[in-house]
């Protein structure tokens, strides 16, 4: 049986037949609306109304797509290479301003920088005094408070920055904890790292002897009240300048890494930064820096900067074989490469047989929970065993 198929509409039997005025109106609508369809322009400009339609009424019917997810909020300020670094580090880059002590007058020529002294030194005594904790008294003494008259001037993004005062004075000796040596042999050492966890910071600054030295991360939320606290306590403080290792940038300390192949202006621009961070340290001491200590340009760039402005440099012994004309102390081993209570009972003993052996001992550690309650447990018993416990600054020399 053969079966064919009509190319006509099918109709019921009710229905009329359609004339053929009404089919030939039909085919001109038909080639008008396939013509217009054919239109690039006007294809386009359908598909994306279409679109937005679509997306209308599916947000009408269901609602914000994103309502149940987490949110987060990033203030553009603090996008960048590192998390957690303070506002301002971009803006720290551009050129200072009229009132900003001058960072660079001349190729390395800074021992003249025509600082100017602020009017009301009150100006900067709440600098960065958020996040840390009221200045608590220390039973043993506190330090002078920061800043100290004369000892500073204008610096980046409204800080201030270190000066040597016109009679001489200078932050080294100004910010540094008093000593007087008993003729036993002296131990020093140094903990860093501090200002990034309130607990262990907190717990550095008031267990800690006063005559332990407390490092400071320049990135630290609320670094002038924990240097403040900390100076309250009795402890000098060291601000960290981060340098780079040689494993950089897969390790990066930060967005004001100190490179070694930087231009010397590059390198006192972001000095000038960090150290304007807060005041009241006696020096800086390096965060890694692995390869930026082996370069003599890089080196020199730096300690010209700290001599400018009357700072120390207190090392982790990676630049033991750098010398200059500030006071430089390097440390003798590293107290907590490992961490496990023991293993750094062993470190602090070796540091003791070693001052036994050379008359004076330094050591550093990071702010670790564990290093912080050895240090602590082993500073109770030093006296008795001989040995008198010494700030790191007076272990520097020239």
């Amino acid at each position: 049986m053969a079966v064919t198929f009509s190319r006509k509409p099918a109709y019921s039997a009710d229905a009329p037949a359609p004339s053929r005025g009404d089919g030939r109106q039909d085919g001109d609508l038909r080639a008008k609306i396939l013509a217009a369809a054919a239109n690039p322009y006007i294809g386009a400009s359908a598909a994306a109304f279409l679109f937005l339609l679509s997306l209308a009424l599916l947000v009408l019917i269901t609602g914000d797509p994103n309502k149940g997810s987490p949110l987060v909020r990033v203030a553009l300020d603090q996008i960048g290479t590192t998390r957690n670094v303070p506002p301002g580090w971009r803006e720290a880059l551009a050129g200072e301003s009229e009132q900003e002590a001058p960072l660079l007058p001349g190729a390395l020529d800074l021992s003249n920088l025509p600082f100017v002294s602020r009017a009301d030194p009150a100006d900067d005594a709440e600098a960065g005094a958020i996040a840390a904790p009221p200045p608590v008294a220390s039973a043993t003494g506190p330090l002078p408070a920061a800043p100290i008259a004369g000892l500073y001037a204008p610096g980046p993004g409204g800080g201030s920055l270190p000066v040597i005062a016109p009679d001489g004075r200078t932050a080294a000796d100004a910010y540094a904890r008093p000593f007087t040596a008993d003729g036993r042999p002296k131990v020093a050492l140094v903990i860093g790292g501090l200002g990034l966890n309130p607990q262990t910071t907190r717990a550095a600054i008031e267990t800690l002897p006063p005559e332990i030295t407390l490092s400071f991360a320049p990135y630290s939320e609320g670094l002038q009240g924990w240097i403040d606290l900390a100076r309250s306590h009795g402890h000098e403080v060291l601000l960290e300048a981060p340098m780079e290792p040689v494993d950089y940038p897969a390790n990066d300390p930060g967005p004001y890494t100190l490179i070694a192949a930087n231009r010397p202006e590059d390198t006192v621009r972001k000095l000038e930064w960090l150290m304007s961070r807060a005041t009241g340290y006696y020096g800086l001491t390096n965060y890694l820096g692995s390869r930026f200590v082996t370069s003599d340009t890089a080196m020199t760039t730096f300690t010209l900067a700290l001599k400018a402005r009357g700072l120390a440099f207190i090392d982790d012994g990676q630049a033991s074989l750098r010398g200059g004309p500030i006071p430089r102390a390097s440390a003798d081993r590293i107290i907590d490469d490992e961490l496990a209570a023991g293993s750094i009972d062993g470190q602090l003993k070796m540091l003791e047989a070693g001052a036994a052996g050379r008359g004076q001992a330094l050591g550093s550690g990071f702010a670790y929970p564990v290093t912080i309650n050895q240090v602590r447990l082993w500073a109770a018993g030093l006296s008795g065993r001989g040995l008198q416990l010494a700030p790191a600054s007076a272990m520097a020399k020239r």
